[in-house]
């Protein structure tokens, strides 16, 4: 496994120029201090980071969980049918998508919603070629209901989303500062990494995302950079600083 120290400058080959990302959003993020629900004033300090990485002239494409409204796996691990649950949670995502549209827009952001489930009446339908072109329009593409299928996580639909545009990275916004050798909120002495393998996600299963999703990006070769969503770390990590982890390489 690189160690931080040894592994710095490969971190810096990747960036920048970052001219195309996909942001990956869990559900919690738009909850705050809630526990449930959408925080408006974290939603609105989402945006304004977005609105810093738009500013860089930066194509701008977007997955959001749903995990904040309702978690299909929890569900069926309390008896619910997995595919009902899953289709329920698709369908939290698009909540969450309309909500930060709202929200964007409000500062001045031209968007488009696209959905892999078909609802035709808040959102576009998942068109790969349409939403290639709102990203050349400086429109923020977000992509909601996952893949529209069940079983495959909103991870491994932003992964998917970003093979077929196009991205430079996808950058995975978290709680926490990076990826690290354990939980760092149950040991503290645990180690962040500054750069680690695609291999050395999956083998060591650190949970950074689901090994669907680590393959579709090792396959593709586009990075992931983990970062902690607070302050201006998104706008940073477009600036190319080293903020985070970089997860790529074999």
């Amino acid at each position: 496994m690189e160690s931080p120290a040894s592994a710095s400058a490969p971190y810096r080959l990747v960036r920048p120029p970052l001219r195309r990302v996909l942001i990956k959003l869990s559900g919690e993020a738009l909850m705050g201090q809630q526990g449930y629900g959408i925080d408006p004033i974290v939603v609105r300090d989402v945006a304004l980071q977005l609105k810093a990485v738009v500013s860089h002239h930066v194509a701008t494409a977007l997955v959001v969980g749903g995990g904040n409204i309702f978690r299909g796996l929890a569900a069926s691990a309390k008896g619910m049918d997995r595919t009902t649950a899953d289709n329920v949670g698709m369908l939290a995502t698009v909540m969450n998508a309309l909500t930060l549209q709202d929200a964007l827009e409000k500062e001045g952001l031209s968007t488009r919603v696209q959905t892999a489930v078909e609802m035709s009446k808040v959102a576009e339908p998942y068109i790969r070629r349409r939403a290639i072109r709102h990203l050349e329009k400086g429109r923020v593409v977000i992509f909601a209901g996952g893949t529209g299928n069940p079983y495959f996580s909103t991870d491994t639909g932003a992964a998917l989303r970003a093979a077929e545009i196009g991205a430079d990275a996808v950058l995975k916004a978290t709680k926490v500062n990076g990826v690290y050798s354990a939980d760092p909120l149950k040991h503290p002495d645990a180690e962040r990494y500054e750069v680690i393998s695609y291999m050395d996600v999956i083998q060591q299963g650190l949970g950074v995302m689901d090994t669907t999703a680590i393959s579709l990006c090792m396959e593709n070769q586009i990075p992931i950079i983990v970062f902690k969503l607070e302050a201006d770390n998104l706008e940073r990590v477009i600036r190319g600083e080293p903020v985070g982890t970089l997860v790529g390489g074999n």
